[in-house]
């Protein structure tokens, strides 16, 4: 039996994922072309978002997505982390390194979950809320590649050296197939270079906390 759904909410909620998929915004016709309904029905639509902030029009016409999504997107980050905690205790302890689990936001990327192992003498400190530019890192450079791999035979993950800390080196894999969710799991060691094997390790945990967030 398929449970009964509320049409207006669905709409609005396409409403969202649609603005959310473009930088430029769109404008009523726009939107009306693409849900397949009236333009009365979108302008209902959008005065309901923007009573909530969730969406903005501007001075053009053309409706983007409003800041009250990001108060909405502050409250994702526990419950992301809460989910991968397990796997990055496991990745960690496994490999005796920190683990962590690195978001997009905006042109960075930005450690929402740290693990650092319970066994080891020393370990790097890297903390939750450290960001970074995409383009440097492990972990910003396995969300750049993740963007154009899928589940395959290709080698899925990066490794550096020194180029957030010197004398450290890191691993990440992107986390895949997870909607809404861009980022990636990894680890980072006091070492001249990081291993194979390791990167492996890495992948499979990045594996578990995209099943965890599905």
């Amino acid at each position: 039996m398929t449970a009964e759904t509320s049409q207006t909410l669905d709409r609005g909620l396409r409403v969202l994922k649609l603005l959310a998929d473009t930088d430029h915004g769109l404008t009523v016709t726009e939107l009306s072309g693409k849900l397949g309904v009236n333009r009365t029905v979108v302008y209902r639509l959008l005065a309901t978002l923007e009573q909530h902030a969730l969406v903005r029009r501007d001075l053009g016409g053309r409706a983007r997505v409003g800041l009250g999504v990001l108060r909405l997107g502050r409250q994702v980050h526990p419950l992301v982390r809460e989910a991968a905690l397990p796997a990055l205790r496991e990745l960690a302890e496994d490999v005796g390194a920190t683990a962590h689990l690195t978001l997009v936001d905006g042109t960075e990327a930005l450690a929402v979950a740290v693990v650092e192992p319970s066994w080891t003498d020393y370990h790097v400190a890297y903390r939750t809320g450290f960001r970074h530019p995409l383009e440097r890192g492990a972990a910003g450079r396995a969300i750049l590649a993740g963007r154009g791999l899928r589940d395959g035979p290709d080698r899925q993950f990066v490794l550096t050296h020194g180029e957030l800390e010197a004398g450290a080196s890191g691993a990440a894999a992107p986390v895949l197939g997870v909607g809404g969710i861009e980022g990636s799991v990894g680890v980072v060691m006091l070492s001249e270079a990081v291993s194979e094997e390791i990167g492996e390790r890495v992948v499979r945990a990045a594996k578990d906390v995209a099943e965890a967030l599905r």
